[in-house]
């Protein structure tokens, strides 16, 4: 059934889906943000799907993927690695996101530059013990999304540290407030181009 849960999307959703892969099992759908409240609605109420479980939303900045160092393996596999590690069987690919399809996100489409974030959910189905990952890539210029708090309660905490530490836009959350850092705190700390040495203002007590 797993491998087919990304083609269900896909053939509902032919306009949204950028693209679709698996790996180890795992199956990865790519959508445009315009598509993910309607994909969201159909992975939650389909009979055949029904991913009841929002586990986990994070989200990935690419500022600069495949500019600096860390943005490749270092070492090829096997790599003379410690005796209670093991080499990785599967060589690592690293590819940058496909193409917008004409129309998508922007006027004309969004290049792979301009994909700097990657908002990523992971659901879980407890009636068929399934699961599937969902990508959302964003721009610089406009890193805001559909809140999916009316679809998983679990969705609120999980979106408002996302807004924390990244900057993204959760549009009809009931309350898009910092949750780890404090209120004052200037900028988003898991940003790329967040400064590491940065000064916070310094908040006394309130009387």
């Amino acid at each position: 059934m797993t491998a087919a849960l990304a083609k269900i999307i896909q053939e509902r959703f032919p306009h949204d889906v950028i693209a679709t892969h698996q790996f180890r099992g795992q199956e990865t759908v790519l959508i445009r943000r315009e598509g993910l409240l309607p994909a969201a609605q159909c992975l939650r109420d389909d009979p055949a799907l029904r991913f009841d479980f929002l586990m986990d939303l994070s989200c990935v900045d690419y500022l600069k993927f495949g500019t600096s160092q860390s943005s490749a393996p270092t070492m090829t596999s096997p790599s003379p690695l410690p005796y209670y590690m093991e080499p990785k069987p599967v060589k690592e690919t690293w590819e940058r996101l496909p193409a917008a399809p004409s129309g998508a996100a922007q006027a004309g489409g969004a290049s792979n530059d301009e994909r700097r974030f990657e908002v990523v959910y992971h659901f879980y189905s407890s009636p068929h013990n399934h699961r599937l990952r969902v990508k959302v890539p964003l721009t610089a210029a406009d890193p805001a999304i559909d809140s999916l708090t009316g679809l998983w309660h679990s969705a609120n905490w999980f979106e408002r540290e996302v807004w924390d530490m990244f900057g993204i836009r959760f549009a009809g959350h009931p309350n898009l407030k910092r949750l780890l850092m404090y209120e004052e705190f200037q900028g988003h700390p898991l940003r790329k181009d967040y400064p590491i040495r940065k000064r916070q203002p310094l908040i006394g007590p309130v009387n």
